[in-house]
């Protein structure tokens, strides 16, 4: 089920939504991020989106998601400064970050990580890696 903000309709959809773990997914290319939704609403998880910084700060608070995936190069707030300001808010001191992004480089991989990202994984990415990476981060019951 994919969350933009809004309200399900029925207790069953609710009640199934809650047994799913949601990831937000911080993107600001429209077809990247549909197609994330889809992988990721066909493995099973429930999506929550946000196509800049601004709005998955907002987001997150929202939804209290399990896991983040955020683009780096984003407008308005970018993944960089949005890690920054997740990672001092203490609700999201231990949410896993992946950084799926473009920059590939190695040093880019440490900024990723030193920035407070969990993973770094670069487009494009392939398909199996990204989801083993989001079960392997995702916490256990």
């Amino acid at each position: 089920m994919l969350l933009k903000g809004k309200r399900m309709s029925t207790t069953d959809e609710m009640a199934s939504a809650e047994e799913k773990k949601r990831i937000l997914v911080v993107e600001d290319n429209v077809e990247m991020c549909r197609m994330l939704a889809q992988l990721l609403g066909r493995a099973g998880y429930q999506v929550v989106l946000a196509e800049d910084g601004q709005i998955a700060l907002t987001q997150a608070q929202q939804h209290h998601p399990h896991l983040i995936l955020l683009d780096m190069s984003l407008p308005k707030v970018s993944g960089w400064e949005a890690v920054g300001l997740l990672r001092k808010m203490p609700e999201f001191h231990e949410t896993p970050i992946i950084a799926v992004t473009a920059h590939v480089s190695t040093a880019d991989q440490e900024r990723a990580l030193a920035a407070g990202c969990n993973a770094h994984i670069g487009k494009p990415f392939r398909t199996k890696v990204l989801l083993e990476k989001i079960v392997d981060l995702l916490p256990r019951e």
